[in-house]
């Protein structure tokens, strides 16, 4: 398969950069990759590179962007943090990716039992991790449906999973609120952001359909 040049990055609309991971990730769940010649990529691409989609996921090594979406080298930017968290350097990255690289498609890609959520629902306090923990913690305190205080930890698969959707959310709001430039860019429809889970156990992915946003009246629902 051929690397993405300028012609056929500026050729992709945001749907069909979603579109793209979708089948792409529907190829890995079956087993199904694409037979590439990575080192006739890495030569391909010497020069420049023109991703058509930036993933910010999390640092568990069982989701690798590249390997979960079957995609091949110069396809698409990995950002990755523990809990797919954002800070202004997360934000630059994702600035840099679409605004100056020209990808049109930006997805915050949680999982499954993360032990960076367990951390958070723990409320675990360690060296610099406290600080990362800190900005699921919000997140945290939103889940509502576990009442009871006893199953309100890591120990109540519900719990974390529920947690885990909320911090996904969370992220996707957090970029279009903290980045006037990606809130342009989003706005004028080149480029879209959406929320997603990666199921460890199947390897499939779950888009969340609730924080597509690709438009004016779109940024309007996650700034609220």
């Amino acid at each position: 398969m051929k690397v993405h040049t300028s012609e056929t990055q500026a050729s992709i609309t945001p749907a069909k950069a979603l579109e793209f991971l979708k089948e792409g990730n529907l190829r890995f769940v079956n087993n199904l990759k694409v037979n590439r010649n990575l080192l006739q990529q890495a030569n391909d691409t010497r020069e420049g590179q023109w991703p058509f989609a930036v993933i910010l996921s999390c640092i568990d090594s069982r989701t690798s962007a590249e390997l979960i979406f079957d995609q091949g080298l110069g396809d698409i930017f990995s950002i990755r943090i523990a809990g797919n968290v954002v800070n202004t350097d997360i934000l630059g990255s994702l600035e840099f990716a679409c605004k100056v690289a020209g990808s049109k498609l930006i997805v915050v890609l949680g999982h499954t039992n993360c032990g960076a959520i367990k951390g958070a629902c723990d409320h675990v306090e360690m060296g610099n991790l406290t600080e990362l923990l800190s900005k699921i913690q919000p997140a945290v305190y939103e889940e509502t449906e576990t009442i009871e205080s006893n199953k309100r930890n890591s120990g109540n698969p519900e719990f974390v999973e529920n947690v885990t959707t909320l911090n996904i959310k969370r992220s996707v709001k957090a970029i279009v609120n903290r980045s006037y430039i990606l809130e342009q860019l989003i706005e004028k429809g080149e480029v879209a952001i959406i929320g997603a889970k990666h199921n460890l156990e199947t390897g499939l992915v779950d888009f969340l359909p609730d924080t597509w946003t690709s438009n004016k009246k779109e940024i309007k629902v996650q700034t609220n």
